[in-house]
């Protein structure tokens, strides 16, 4: 394949000044993921989805004893909350929300990625659903009492709305790096979020614990946390916007309505075209299904810190705050091993890494802190550059003009994408009461993605998709 003339913008340069802008949307929304999914929301609306329970089955009790002793009340057919008519255990209420989501993003994220290479606006989009998300994000300061259902909605639509941003976000590594670069933008760019979420989490961390100084309530600490996420992430998402910049495409239909419309046809054809590229698709589904075990992990962290554990809020936020920190070196070093040792063999050995973590899970003990945060310090090591190499190896089997699309089918099982492990963890929660239970059925997506990853040939599903084959992989 020939590649296009080199201009101006194209320059070492203009790169660079583009690449440095691009990292600083991974430091905006890490602070989404979390601050919100890792840390805050998951066993915050739990006990207000508890309170609701309370209030239509114990209306009697006092709403502090019925929360103590909620999970020896609630039997047979009490202690479930409505759900658009459905009744939900509140402890299965983050879970189902995590799901919805993801179902909502495999349906809208391909459009998306077909929208932001039809029209070539990815700036703009880029903008857009930045903002809705931290404007979502931003209204969970409101969640208290027994608004479950508002925390829902809000998550869902700020979950959504980040996944369409990252599909745009992820399309520019292949404009903005040459295919020897990729490794290391990717990983920095990555280690760079894993710094932001730190900063972030370190200074809620300090009204969370010194909450009394400041004269507030936990729930009021909490909520202001979480609504700090939402501005960390609207202030910083000015930097990229402001580097980053659109590429010229093909001519297109010029209203909003046919371009859709276009964006629509465009997705049918990449979809059909994935059969030309069967290394191409035996890595995406082999990410999808191993991104599902990761995702599902680190979504029901800290729901699993609680509920299965027994663990207080203290010990989540701490453990989080130091996986933000490891996991920035954690990325990096992780980049170094993949340029020494190759970037395949460093994502396998991470899958490897990533099995015994579930396993060693299911067997912590109640209220063991050290051993939480052993494994807490074992997820850091692997956890951004599993997501890293793996972007960046699926840069290269994509072909050259279809950047957007192509991460939107990744996305789908990217962060807070992970639909059939979140679906898993919900219906184990629902029929067996159980996040240990849960867990265990988590091997299955490391050890498939394993197998079916180790039979991708990459050099051979690069040159299918007309890309140059770099040194290491």
């Amino acid at each position: 394949m020939t590649s296009p003339p080199v201009t101006k913008e194209d320059t070492p340069q203009a790169q660079g000044r583009e690449r440095r802008g691009w990292y600083w949307y991974d430091w905006a929304n890490s602070a989404f993921y979390t601050t919100i999914i890792s840390v805050f929301l998951g066993p915050y609306l739990i006990p207000i989805a508890k309170t609701a329970a309370c209030e239509q089955d114990f209306a009697s009790m006092p709403a502090d004893a019925c929360a103590r002793d909620f999970d020896t009340l609630t039997t047979g057919q009490l202690g479930f909350v409505d759900v658009l008519g459905f009744d939900i255990r509140p402890a299965a209420y983050f879970g189902l929300i995590l799901t919805v989501s993801t179902l909502l993003q495999i349906v809208l994220l391909p459009v998306v990625g077909a929208l932001a290479d039809h029209t070539g606006r990815k700036r703009q989009l880029l903008g857009g659903f930045a903002y809705v998300g931290a404007l979502a994000t931003l209204g969970l300061f409101f969640l208290e009492g027994d608004r479950y259902l508002l925390g829902g909605g809000l998550f869902i639509l700020a979950n959504v709305a980040y996944g369409a941003s990252i599909v745009v976000y992820d399309s520019f590594l292949p404009q903005i790096s040459t295919p020897a670069e990729r490794d290391k933008v990717s990983s920095r760019g990555w280690a760079f979020g894993y710094l932001g979420g730190f900063l972030l989490l370190a200074l809620n961390l300090g009204l969370y614990l010194f909450r009394d100084d400041f004269r507030v309530s936990e729930g009021m600490a909490v909520r202001i946390c979480m609504m700090s996420a939402g501005l960390w992430w609207a202030i910083f998402t000015i930097i990229p916007l402001l580097t980053l910049r659109n590429r010229p495409v093909p001519a297109h239909e010029s209203t909003a309505l046919r371009s859709v419309g276009g964006s629509f046809r465009q997705l049918g054809r990449t979809i059909s075209e994935l059969r030309r590229y069967p290394g191409t698709l035996l890595f995406l589904v082999a990410y999808l299904i191993y991104n599902d075990g990761v995702q599902t992990v680190i979504g029901n962290s800290a729901p699993y810190a609680s509920e299965a554990l027994k663990l207080d809020k203290d010990v989540q936020i701490k453990a989080i705050l130091m996986v933000q920190l490891v996991a920035f070196g954690g990325a990096l070093l992780l980049g170094a091993l993949a340029r020494r040792f190759g970037t395949k063999r460093v994502v396998l050995a991470s899958l490897l890494v990533w099995t015994l973590i579930v396993v060693m899970a299911v067997f912590l003990a109640e209220g063991a802190e050290l051993q939480f945060y052993g494994l807490a310090f074992a997820i850091a090591i692997v956890l951004g550059g599993t997501q890293a190499l793996s972007r960046s190896l699926y840069s290269h089997v994509i072909p050259r003009g279809k950047e957007a699309e192509y991460f939107s089918l990744l996305q789908i099982s990217d962060k807070g994408s992970a639909f059939i492990g979140s679906l898993t963890i919900t219906l184990a929660v629902q029929f067996t009461n159980s996040y240990r239970i849960a867990i265990v059925s988590l091997v299955v997506f490391f050890v498939i993605g394993f197998l079916m990853l180790l039979a991708v040939n990459l050099p051979k599903a690069i040159r299918q998709a007309g890309n140059e084959v770099p040194e290491h992989l």
